[in-house]
């Protein structure tokens, strides 16, 4: 019997079962002959297997990532591979938004977003021929819609998916930031204080996960109806500061800014570990924490997967990935699992398919996923898994 060494790269791509199925498929039928397809999203095991599907349809893809997340062994497979790749583990946003330059000087047909970095750097300098393409993100959503007018093209929103929402946002992105808190701090959440920032599907998922492990969880949600969810789900909403005072973790999952800032370090228990799940580095204020008057000291562990404030008054408190996506920073960053992001990639390929194919025209600009797209995603995943 022979042995032989496989990457996990591979091993991803092995369970990506339905991209797997896209794959044979757009063999043959090469739905993106002749076209370039730009993309700038996280660069790990499991966009490897999207982006190899992308070029099975005879696309050729120029690759960039997101800040903080890139992933060194994922950039040189695809180069491997033969895929253009402008990407680099950075935390600097002016390299990035570089990188993500460099991607459009290629002038794509078609754009795979995750933020709203790529079409809203495209604006800055139009070129004739992009089709559209597609969004990941609720927060590159919410960046996109005010500019419909000048984006004029179809560009598909791939989180406003039912499928994405609850297969990947409810329930992957709760396992997700659990299995991080877990794996970044080695600490427990039998008995402690959980405070979620934010009740839509994600927060959902993050508070129910946490539960589930015997911690005590409040939610904190602007929306007074999801408050009430929140409420009715059986979670503690008490007043913020009442929430962040009480916590031993605090998890954010807004999709906002300065949800957390060195405002609130006065109300911050000692102690507390602090997470982003949202996509920006933003809802947690990590520069103005760090650079606040009242830190005395700051302690690196992990090459930054956690910073420690040690405050005047003797407290201290913990942030994760210097308040970066926290599931895709520090020691083997493993982000969503693979079957959550299977969902959402197919997804991706289907929307991108569509585009190329000329399915959808500029009334469709920044939009949820078709309805029979969705249906037949989830049709494929039933039949595979009941085969």
């Amino acid at each position: 019997m022979g042995t032989r060494s496989r990457s996990r790269i591979e091993w991803v791509a092995d369970h990506c079962a339905l991209l797997s199925q896209i794959t044979d498929e757009f063999r043959q039928t090469r739905p993106f002959d002749g076209l370039t397809i730009g993309t700038g999203i996280h660069l790990e095991p499991k966009t490897v297997a999207l982006l190899m599907t992308l070029r099975a349809g005879g696309a050729e893809v120029i690759a960039s990532g997101n800040l903080s997340s890139t992933q060194p062994d994922s950039v040189e497979y695809l180069r491997a591979a033969g895929v253009r790749v402008e990407a680099e583990q950075t935390t600097d946003p002016a390299r990035h938004t570089a990188l993500l330059r460099r991607v459009l000087e290629a002038q794509p047909d078609l754009l795979l977003d995750n933020g709203g970095d790529l079409f809203a750097l495209y604006l800055e300098a139009p070129y004739p021929g992009l089709r559209g393409g597609t969004e990941e993100t609720t927060s590159g959503r919410m960046r996109l819609e005010p500019l419909r007018e000048q984006l004029s093209m179809p560009i598909l929103v791939i989180n406003d998916s039912p499928i994405k929402q609850f297969g990947e946002n409810r329930h992957a992105v709760g396992q997700s930031m659990f299995e991080t808190y877990m794996r970044l701090t080695n600490r427990s959440t039998n008995g402690k204080r959980v405070t979620v920032f934010g009740y839509g599907p994600c927060g959902e998922g993050v508070a129910t996960c946490f539960r589930h492990a015997f911690a005590q969880v409040s939610v904190c949600e602007a929306d007074p109806v999801r408050r009430l969810e929140a409420h009715l789900d059986g979670f503690m909403t008490p007043a913020t500061d009442a929430a962040i005072a009480s916590a031993d973790i605090i998890v954010t999952e807004t999709g906002a800014v300065d949800v957390l800032t060195a405002d609130h370090l006065g109300l911050i228990k000692d102690g507390a570990i602090l997470l982003n799940g949202g996509h920006f580095p933003s809802e947690i204020d990590f520069a103005g924490m760090a650079g606040s008057a009242e830190v005395e000291q700051r302690d690196e562990f992990e090459n930054g997967a956690l910073t420690t404030l040690r405050l005047k008054d003797g407290r201290r408190l913990t942030i994760a990935a210097a308040g970066h996506m926290a599931n895709l920073a520090g020691p083997r960053p493993l982000g969503n699992s693979i079957e959550a992001m299977d969902f959402g990639f197919a997804l991706q390929a289907r929307c991108l398919e569509r585009i190329a194919t000329g399915g959808t025209d500029a009334s469709d600009c920044v939009v949820p996923v078709p309805r029979d797209i969705d249906e037949g995603v989830a049709n494929a995943y039933l039949d595979l898994r009941s085969g």
